[in-house]
């Protein structure tokens, strides 16, 4: 089970609602005011390695991925 999805494990247990719904009240993750886990890249949806600089909301390497397209050049 990864940080970011808690849901992969609902699958097995579609079979078994109450299971289900103790595994939901203990496993789902806390509604977050603050912190890194609200920022995400508004590409792919990572949470590690954010660019938040100048409002760009991308992680490092969707940024590298389009940087050229939206001004930045690279120097040698």
């Amino acid at each position: 089970m990864t940080y970011s999805n808690h849901k992969k494990v609902f699958k097995q247990l579609k079979a078994k609602p109450v299971k289900l719904k103790k595994f939901v009240k203990h496993n789902s993750p806390k509604e977050r005011s603050c912190g890194r886990s609200l920022k995400t890249c508004q590409r792919c949806g990572r949470i590690r390695g954010h660019i938040d600089k100048y409002g760009l909301d991308v992680c490092r390497q969707c940024f590298r991925e389009i940087a050229t397209k939206i001004g930045f050049k690279k120097y040698s």
